[in-house]
């Protein structure tokens, strides 16, 4: 992470309470949204961490994290949120330098989620049958500075299958993954993850049902809630509110 900038890089520029504004690395002034204009051209070759004075402000020059990605997506189709993007990865077994899959990129946040975990020497597939859904997701993955780790693929894996093999991790996020699913163990490595996201009951009973029909080893599911806290001294207690149910997930692993 300490690596000096290069151009063409995404920089979060982060200033005290507020989110980071992604913005990619370049020479020459360039505009950004509707705030005005900013040259960065100086923080080529720099280490990150450096100050950026712009519109009378101070902002560092970061390293986008994960969840400074996650919150510039623009949304189109709903996105997969936060905490199941994160566990997915987790059960999928994603990591750096695999060779992974999606099918449904949707809007991309998964996409991104993805291609941040395999690292620059990773690779990531995503499949996605409708034509604005590929653009919606192309656009956020640039806007993360991580379209060289992906490959889209206009492809409905339903009725056609994948077209790669020999991956160490495919995640579905499908109203049917449970029809996709023989054609995911076939392009699965031998010991490599399946992990699938749906919202309703039935949709998570097929999609178990056919995991096991098709003998993939440990088949699990589950769904994830998050509560946050107030804190204060002597005063801890859970929020009112909380983040319910968004979706089920479901998980196997080809052992051949």
């Amino acid at each position: 992470m300490s690596e000096p900038w290069t151009e063409g890089e995404t920089i979060a520029l982060k200033r005290a309470g507020d989110p980071a504004l992604l913005v990619r690395l370049a020479r020459g002034p360039q505009k950004i949204g509707n705030e005005g204009v900013l040259d960065l051209s100086e923080q080529i070759g720099k280490a990150p961490g450096g100050a950026v004075t712009w519109l009378g402000a101070t902002y560092w020059a970061l390293r986008p994290s994960l969840s400074d990605l996650l919150a510039s997506v623009r949304r189109g189709a709903q996105i997969i949120t936060a905490k199941d993007a994160a566990y997915l990865l987790f059960l999928a077994g994603v990591g750096p330098d695999a060779t992974v899959a999606e099918a449904g990129a949707g809007s991309g946040a998964l996409t991104v989620a993805l291609a941040y975990a395999v690292g620059p020497r990773g690779r990531v597939i995503s499949y996605e049958r409708r034509d604005d859904f590929l653009d919606a997701a192309r656009g956020n993955v640039r806007r993360a500075g991580l379209e060289a780790r992906v490959s889209f693929r206009r492809r409905d894996v339903v009725a056609e299958g994948l077209d790669a093999t020999d991956l160490a991790s495919v995640v579905l996020d499908l109203p049917e993954p449970w029809a996709a699913l023989a054609s995911v163990r076939s392009a699965l490595a031998s010991g490599g993850f399946v992990a699938t996201y749906t919202p309703t009951y039935n949709q998570l009973e097929r999609t178990v049902r056919a995991l096991r029909d098709l003998r993939f080893d440990e088949v699990r599911a589950l769904e994830l809630l998050e509560r946050g806290l107030h804190v204060g001294d002597g005063g801890t207690r859970p929020a009112f509110e909380m983040l319910g149910h968004t979706g089920f997930l479901a998980t196997g692993r080809r052992v051949d």
